[in-house]
């Protein structure tokens, strides 16, 4: 999938998460960071166009290992170990990207090494790629209203 598809479904659990994360300020760029970051290893991504990650790119193929839970589990392991506020909005963020290209027709090798793979219709740029991007754009509008709304209808009851 887009970046822009990623960006818009991660969006929508980061803002369900909002009323619960004490610290947005890290969730938030975190969640997001992690979100592009399983396409590091291709030279035509966003995060993939950087000099840094064409290391990267040189020992990986795209959607290969970083396309995998099995990487996700184990950043997200060592992050809950030496800074444990950034573990979930990571795991967030790189798993939704994750469970989003099992969708797509080139899927991914769900749990690497392992050769299990995982992929369904959805073409990278369709029509129904920007479909799905659409309509999480729109529930994003409203669930990010629906939040704002029951914020200052808490802060009206509290003060």
């Amino acid at each position: 999938m887009l970046i822009r598809t990623h960006l818009a479904i991660n969006s929508l659990f980061i803002i369900i998460f909002l009323p619960s994360v004490s610290k947005l300020w890290l969730f938030i760029p975190i969640a997001l960071l992690a979100t592009i970051l399983p396409d590091i290893d291709s030279g035509f991504s966003t995060i993939g166009r950087f000099q840094t990650s064409k290391i990267v790119q040189f020992f990986s193929k795209h959607r290969g290992m970083f396309h995998s839970f099995s990487v996700c589990i184990i950043l997200s392991i060592i992050l809950a170990a030496f800074i444990p506020v950034l573990a979930l909005p990571f795991f967030l963020g790189y798993g939704l990207h994750l469970l989003a290209d099992t969708f797509t027709i080139e899927g991914i090798k769900v749990f690497w090494p392992f050769p299990v793979k995982s992929s369904w219709r959805v073409r990278t740029g369709s029509r129904l790629e920007t479909t799905i991007f659409l309509v999480f754009l729109l529930v994003d509008v409203f669930a990010l209203i629906l939040v704002i709304r029951n914020l200052v209808w808490f802060l009206r009851i509290k003060f």
